[in-house]
């Protein structure tokens, strides 16, 4: 959520840039990091780094305050959300992670953190959902992003980011019924 009085302030100074940059970090640099972090990109704090490093040579240029510098950075970090499944379609797959190797018997402070249960975190549960269903979770549901920016990043109608989102959020329930066993 914007925070109003950052806003306020932010359009009380419009020439200054930095002053939009910092409000814009402090309101949705989290937003940003989960939505990097439910789409998958392997490293989502230097990707959400990147995102912001792109987006503030373009505050001079940029109009709306806050909220259009929210959907220049959900933009951004669609992009390179793509960047990175690109790039790994063109690298060697990597040895997984056995844990039945691994001696230590704790969980780790990030399971903990983001309460992933039975190995089940988020990006486990989306996995099973088609690409359009995992995005438009992750960009309205994660990221906080409106119906109208989540339509235009995804280069859809806001009708069509309207039924993705029912049909997503519908496939999800029906898979928590399948998995407790409650169909």
């Amino acid at each position: 959520m914007l925070d109003p009085l950052a806003d306020e302030y932010v359009q009380a100074d419009q020439d200054d840039p930095a002053l939009l940059f910092t409000a814009a970090y402090n309101n949705f640099a989290g937003l940003v990091f989960g939505y990097l972090r439910a789409r998958g990109v392997d490293d989502p704090e230097a990707v959400t780094q990147d995102v912001f490093l792109a987006l503030y040579p373009k505050l001079e240029t940029l109009h709306g305050g806050l909220q259009g510098a929210k959907t220049l950075l959900f933009s951004i970090a669609h992009a390179r959300m793509v960047d990175h499944y690109r790039k790994r379609e063109r690298t060697p797959d990597a040895t997984p992670y056995e844990p039945d190797l691994d001696a230590r018997r704790s969980p780790s402070a990030e399971d903990q953190a983001f309460g992933r249960v039975a190995g089940l975190g988020v990006t486990e549960i989306l996995d099973d959902l088609p690409d359009d269903y995992r995005e438009v979770l992750a960009l309205r549901v994660v990221a906080d992003v409106s119906v109208e920016d989540t339509a235009a990043i995804m280069g859809k109608s806001q009708g069509a980011v309207k039924q993705l989102q029912r049909r997503a959020l519908s496939a999800l329930k029906k898979r928590a019924l399948l998995r407790n066993g409650t169909s």
